[in-house]
């Protein structure tokens, strides 16, 4: 007799609490093997599969796309041990085994905060289908012989016939409400891409600007400041708010910046790049400056502990670096970047923005950052005074590198300029130590010899 075994939301690590379905990859009636990817979800932090533990068939499936569950709510049930899709109760809680769940199919694998291994004895039993009981979520019954209506489906990219790959365009036509089965894809076979459902939103915000600039009925005042749409802030855009918000609150912060001339820094690149092998990117000598730089001034590679009230020096440095991507900012962070050489960093840069990119960030990738660099020069800005990446204590801003004129040895000349900035934690060091840290710097910057000394 097959067993009825229970999959929950796992702790995917870093101190995640809920996520969001954004894809099942399974329905009610498939049969999955062990550790088979079943639910594409969305943390604060990144895109994850989760896969589940037990092979069997699917019987039942907890929440909809869009709906957002905190670890250790039910995610789908699995009959362990059956080769075809059983019927289950309505109203059934989908939980349990019976005493004989040592025979029961079960990933060797553990996922973090879920176990998979456990006595078979101290499992529940199937109760019988007169004993119902409500779950928190109602799972979705097993696949009808007949279609349900377009009406009955759960929402625009709700899954079915629609021919949508990507899960960054469901989310998005989701986010705008739009329903993807009303778009004609100009992919292959009718794929939808993400341009068309960015067209179709153009067009829905154009109607509105339209509506809104329209003449005013006579018998009704003008509309002032109509609100065109409301935005959650879930997910990424969530959590970025809720860390920068805090980081404000906690850390009294301070900005000192400086000019500097790049020429032979860019010079210096361009040589190394010349010289063949793998090739060497601006940010890696950016963030090859940042570590010899706070290895000099470990101060600001630190944390502050209010509770303990102790400032708390870290010996290793994790770069966290600024990325725009399609999902919004993200700040992948490269693990001991101070024992790592400019080809390493450039080829670690090189995978994380890719891998952000194309939503295949980890939660570990996006966590345990010391020091932050932000390189918003490739917005084509000069200067910013960014907010702390919390908890850590300083970050370094880049802007723009452009042609200026510039005094270079007691003539003015056009040489490249840029722009550096350090936004730091005024608990962990003042002005002076700052102001060093920069200097050196940009010392590097202008006469890349400088870090020989270090190396």
């Amino acid at each position: 007799m097959a067993q009825v075994l229970e999959f929950k939301l796992p702790d995917l690590g870093e101190g995640l609490t809920e996520a969001e379905i954004v894809r099942w990859l399974v329905a009610v009636g498939d049969v999955v093997a062990i550790d088979q990817p079943v639910v594409e979800v969305e943390t604060a932090k990144a895109m994850v599969e989760v896969p589940c533990p037990y092979g069997g068939v699917v019987t039942a499936r907890y929440g909809e796309e869009g709906t957002e569950l905190p670890v250790g709510a039910p995610l789908l049930t699995v009959a362990v041990g059956a080769s075809e899709p059983a019927p289950v109760a309505a109203g059934s809680s989908g939980t349990g085994s019976d005493a004989g769940a040592g025979s029961a199919e079960t990933s060797g694998n553990v996922l973090v905060g879920y176990g998979t291994g456990a006595p078979a004895a101290r499992r529940r039993r199937v109760r019988p289908a007169t004993a119902v009981v409500t779950p928190t979520a109602a799972p979705v019954a097993l696949v009808d012989p007949l279609p349900a209506p377009a009406s009955d489906r759960s929402g625009p990219d709700h899954a079915g016939p629609v021919p949508v790959i990507s899960p960054l365009v469901r989310r998005l036509a989701r986010q705008n409400g739009l329903d993807l089965r009303e778009l004609v894809g100009s992919g292959r076979d009718g794929l939808i891409l993400r341009c068309d459902v960015e067209s179709a939103i153009e067009r829905i915000e154009q109607a509105v600007q339209t509506a809104d600039t329209a003449p005013a009925s006579t018998s009704a005042p003008a509309a002032s400041g109509a609100v065109t749409e409301r935005v959650p802030l879930r997910g990424v855009r969530g959590a970025v708010a809720d860390k920068l918000s805090r980081s404000r609150r906690e850390i009294p912060e301070a900005t000192c910046w400086v000019d500097a001339d790049a020429t032979e820094l860019m010079a210096a690149r361009t040589a190394a790049n010349a010289a063949g092998g793998p090739k060497i990117s601006l940010i890696a000598l950016l963030a090859r400056i940042c570590t010899a730089a706070l290895a000099r001034f470990p101060e600001l590679n630190s944390t502050v502990d209010m509770e303990a009230r102790e400032i708390v020096r870290l010996r290793d440095v994790h770069l966290g670096f600024a990325a725009q991507t399609e999902r919004g900012l993200v700040v992948p962070v490269v693990r001991d970047a101070q024992s790592r050489s400019a080809e390493s960093l450039s080829g670690e840069f090189a995978r994380l923005t890719e891998a952000g990119r194309s939503g295949r960030l980890t939660p570990g990738d996006l966590t345990g950052g010391t020091f932050t660099l932000n390189n918003y020069g490739v917005f084509g800005v000069d200067g910013s005074t960014p907010i702390i990446n919390h908890p850590e204590a300083a970050m370094l801003g880049v802007g723009r590198i452009v042609a200026k004129p510039w005094v270079h040895q007691g003539e003015l000349a056009v040489r490249q300029v840029v722009q550096l900035s350090l936004t730091f934690d005024h608990r962990v060091c003042d002005g002076g130590t700052a102001g060093g840290f920069l200097r050196y710097v940009a010392d590097c910057v202008e006469q890349p010899a400088v870090l020989l000394r270090t190396l």
